[in-house]
């Protein structure tokens, strides 16, 4: 095992990892995707925003209950940071490199640890996008049993973004700084040596790989043989509803953030038109000056105030709600995996069972083995749904949060404005009256003749 440290899974309550793998999991042949496996779950009906626990509940119907069922209360940031730190992980600093052959942006990695796997605490590398993907697959390959963070999408339409422009540079960086973070903090996959090499290598050697002696998941080859599942276990199935329902609403969200950015472009482009009018208006109307410099001033604020709030739906709001989705992704692609691992142990058990029937021989030893890489996934799954469950808490409360204030206070800059426009009437409709008064003649009655 490559694990470093029997730190996983206590979360979880399971026994350590190292307590459950059987002796003879290292010793099988690489991992291979294997056949498509058909899982019969039994159940087709959405569950709602359940964690994963089937319980019957209607759509929230407030924005209090929307929050009282993703748990964002203020005791759980006692948990994500429950575990002992020792890694601590940064990517800043993007730089734009361009050769004859290409252009491309690295990003700084700094680390600091005081961990013995590392020579120095301190280490200084500089890593491009391909460098995080190739680390991704790495920890995929080799510890296929847990949960590996999405790195942001790699692929960008040309034409439509820049990939070379301060936002999205900014907005990737981001990502990448998360998906690091999250691996140094989880329990396992921190220890593994391809993250050593990737924070701490000068020349990251991708070809050349590194010789590992990994734990059950890279040793396992699924031979189900097309087998299909007798039933996903109830909580797995529970899970599999979860991430199917709470897909279908990022999804819809992320669809109708778009069109709300959209319509928000539009109607900043005609607020800029509708300021500028006053603004020339003012400048042939002494009369109405101040107040139409007042109008297009006060306009030209909200125009601001829209611009920080769509930059923020765009930079902070929906990286979070794609970044997910990915997540999802990878959520799916470990329990596929699961059912692999659950179908081959129960084709190899049937089988043996037969034979056992036939020519009274023992249950053989891989059968053994699968069981206990079944135990495995289940284990690793388990720790990296809580796990998961925390970091989506933390994320969604931060986010929802955050979307708060920065719509509270697009329209607080907005009141603002417009209240600063009254003042300004008020004074000039003041000033009309004092003028009135000194221009109007003075009356004097006639004389009374009786």
């Amino acid at each position: 095992m490559s694990v470093g440290a029997p730190r996983g899974l206590a979360s979880s309550g399971q026994k350590p990892i190292t307590d459950i793998i059987h002796p003879l999991c290292a010793a099988d042949e690489p991992l291979s995707p294997g056949p498509q496996v058909t899982v019969s779950t039994g159940r087709d009906k959405d569950n709602g925003m359940t964690n994963g626990t089937p319980v019957e509940t209607s759509s929230p119907a407030s924005a209090s209950s929307l929050l009282n069922r993703l748990q964002l209360d203020d005791d759980l940031d006692g948990d994500a940071s429950s575990e002992t730190r020792d890694l601590f992980v940064t990517v800043d600093d993007p730089k734009k490199h361009v050769s004859t052959m290409e252009t491309y942006i690295t990003y700084r990695i700094s680390t600091k640890t005081t961990r013995i796997e590392f020579d120095l605490p301190d280490y200084s590398v500089r890593r491009r996008y391909q460098d995080f993907d190739w680390l991704r697959i790495k920890l995929e390959d080799s510890q296929p049993t847990h949960l590996i963070p999405p790195l942001p999408e790699k692929f960008v339409m040309k034409g439509v973004v820049d990939r070379f422009s301060e936002e999205f540079v900014e907005t990737r960086m981001k990502a990448l700084d998360k998906f690091l973070k999250r691996v140094a903090d989880h329990p396992v996959l921190s220890f593994n040596p391809h993250l050593n090499a990737f924070l701490t290598a000068k020349d990251l050697n991708k070809r050349q790989g590194l010789a590992l002696l990994t734990k059950v998941g890279e040793s396992v080859k699924y031979v189900a043989g097309g087998y299909k599942l007798r039933a996903r276990p109830a909580e797995y199935t529970a899970m599999g509803e979860y991430l199917d329902s709470f897909s279908g609403k990022l999804g819809t969200m992320d669809r109708i953030t778009q069109r709300i950015l959209k319509e928000q472009s539009e109607y900043l482009t005609e607020l800029r038109e509708y300021g500028s009018v006053y603004s020339s208006w003012a400048a042939v109307e002494d009369e109405l000056q101040r107040p139409l410099e007042g109008v297009a001033s006060s306009v030209s604020t909200c125009c601001r105030a829209m611009e920080e709030l769509s930059e923020n739906t765009s930079q902070d709001f929906l990286p979070v709600l794609r970044e997910y989705v990915l997540y999802i992704e990878s959520m799916k692609n470990v329990m596929r995996k699961r059912d692999q691992c659950q179908a081959e142990y129960e084709g190899r058990l049937e089988a043996a069972v037969v034979r056992r029937q036939e020519e009274r021989t023992p249950i053989p030893a891989d059968v053994e083995k699968c069981q206990d890489k079944v135990e495995c996934f289940n284990a690793d799954l388990k720790a990296d749904w809580e796990r998961w469950q925390r970091n989506k808490r933390q994320d969604f409360k931060q986010l929802l949060t955050g979307m708060a204030d920065k719509n509270i206070s697009y329209y607080e800059k907005c009141q603002s404005a417009w209240e600063s426009l009254i003042t300004v009437l008020q004074e000039k409709q003041t000033e009309d009256k004092s003028i009135l008064r000194q221009e109007e003649p003075f009356y004097q009655a006639p004389p009374v003749r009786y």
